[in-house]
């Protein structure tokens, strides 16, 4: 029961289309621009940076609050001990995730998650773990300019830092799993981007000069 609370509570926090509803506010449908995405790198490259940035942190603190409701309602109405939460938390990473991808209120077309798993890997992995992550996606992003290698390598450095600490004794099997499982949507969901970037038609994010005085 708590494992099926879990996943229905995530689902629908995942699936609240933040983009979507920006995007709507001002007049826009973010299925009808850009790359048709209603996450927040679409948000931000259509709507301008205050409505993206908005999107992203509204995207991560859905991921977060799945997994820290899974957390609540293991200790305080399943009588769980806080060690053994932690599987109600990886059922709703995963339901959190395809939420936000798979959103029944826009026929099941999301965003790639991205943000949403930045949230999860807040509230479910160890520290380091979100670090890691951040830090790839901030030097390939600034590197190449192109938020889908950044988004992508972010994806592969999750699974790796976990099981780095697995091994350190830091993390363990499942949440290390989890976080395999999120990469492997992440790049399924980046399918048409890989193929644009192997095309050579993917877009960069340009920096903007000033005017010449």
């Amino acid at each position: 029961m708590l494992y099926l609370a879990s996943a229905l509570v995530a689902y629908f926090l995942g699936s609240i289309p933040w983009g979507f509803l920006a995007g709507k506010i001002n007049g826009v449908d973010l299925h009808k621009e850009g790359s048709g995405s209603t996450g927040a790198t679409n948000a931000l490259r259509v709507l301008g940076k205050p409505w993206g940035y908005t999107v992203f942190a509204l995207d991560a603190l859905k991921g977060w609050l799945a997994v820290m409701a899974a957390f609540e309602m293991g200790v305080r109405f399943f009588g769980s001990a806080p060690n053994d939460i932690i599987p109600a938390g990886v059922v709703a990473a995963i339901f959190a995730v395809i939420g936000h991808s798979y959103p029944v209120w826009l026929r099941f077309q999301g965003g790639k998650g991205i943000a949403t798993s930045a949230g999860i890997m807040l509230a479910l992995f160890p520290w380091p773990v979100f670090a890691s992550g951040l830090a790839v996606w901030l030097v390939l992003f600034y590197a190449t300019r192109f938020v889908s290698v950044a988004s992508l390598g972010a994806a592969v450095a999750l699974p790796t830092s976990s099981a780095v600490l697995w091994w350190m004794g830091d993390c363990d099997a499942i949440r290390t799993g989890i976080a395999a499982t999120m990469c492997a949507l992440a790049v399924w969901r980046h399918k048409s981007n890989i193929s644009r970037l192997m095309a050579g038609t993917e877009k960069r994010f340009e920096k903007k000069t000033k005017p010449a005085s």
